[in-house]
């Protein structure tokens, strides 16, 4: 896997059915997002995510807020 200099992580919560999508770059956190509560099913599905996936994910979707 080619090193990028911008990494996406997406850490699930499983009692929510959330996931917390964070932006990293070199190593540093800049940018965090939290999903809203998904389906038990659409929950199962994002847990294969990759980062273009996540990307993908925030730029089309509605269903995510920005955290502090």
């Amino acid at each position: 896997m080619k090193n990028e200099r911008i990494q996406i992580k997406a850490t699930p919560n499983h009692s929510k059915k959330t996931f917390t999508i964070r932006y990293f770059d070199y190593g540093k956190c800049y940018l965090k997002f939290r999903t809203l509560r998904l389906n038990r099913q659409e929950f199962e599905d994002c847990e294969y995510f990759t980062q273009n996936d996540w990307k993908d994910w925030i730029k089309n979707n509605q269903w995510y807020y920005k955290v502090k």
